[in-house]
């Protein structure tokens, strides 16, 4: 897969989908991928940010992770996308960087993209579904070809089940309720051998 070039592009206010986008990097990488990990523009205020301890913290560690331009859209074979629930839908962060990209969508570079996405919430029922396929319905629009785990894999089991990606429940003090390394591991293999099969039926 040493060919193929995936763009991990997520959204994290406290590091829970940058730790998920974090262990797609390593699982993407390891596969032979070349991998580019970029996080969208934070648009919440100072004052907001301030206000959670949490999400302070976070936001001044990864100041060194470069921001998701529409280059990496258009460099890329397959995207991989991580962001928690917004009341049942994406972020506005991760909602403004895909409303960008039009250029990209009328000069049709965004068609045949493989992608998959990710999402977190603080309960099972907290909109992880719905969170990824609001996401989903955007590709639909960009004419890319999305890719889910389904039930491919006992893995997914353990992670929740959720069959549209991979998602994970978070508790008040931040911690993940599901053990959903492996289930990201898993999915990103299966973003990959589909943009492969893509790739090489385009030669």
């Amino acid at each position: 897969m040493e060919n193929i070039k995936l763009s991990i592009i997520y959204y994290s206010s406290t590091g829970t989908n940058y730790q998920m986008a974090l262990w797609a990097k390593q699982q993407a990488e390891a596969s032979g991928a070349e991998v580019r990990l970029r996080k969208v523009k934070e648009l919440a205020p100072d004052f907001a940010i301030e206000q959670n301890p949490a999400w302070k913290e976070h936001y001044d560690a990864t100041q060194d992770v470069e921001e998701a331009s529409s280059d990496d859209i258009t460099w890329a074979d397959a995207l991989l996308f991580s962001a928690p629930s917004r009341f049942g839908t994406m972020p506005s962060q991760l909602k403004q960087f895909l409303d960008m990209q039009g250029g990209l969508w009328a000069n049709g570079q965004t068609v045949n993209k493989v992608i998959s996405a990710m999402t977190s919430a603080q309960n099972p029922h907290g909109g992880q579904e719905a969170t990824i396929l609001s996401l989903y319905t955007s590709m639909m629009h960009w004419g890319t070809i999305i890719v889910t785990p389904g039930y491919t894999d006992p893995v997914l089991f353990g992670a929740g089940g959720n069959p549209y990606g991979t998602s994970v429940s978070v508790s008040q003090d931040g911690e993940m309720q599901e053990d959903v390394e492996d289930a990201v591991k898993h999915q990103v293999t299966r973003v990959l051998d589909v943009a492969k099969r893509v790739a090489n039926s385009q030669q």
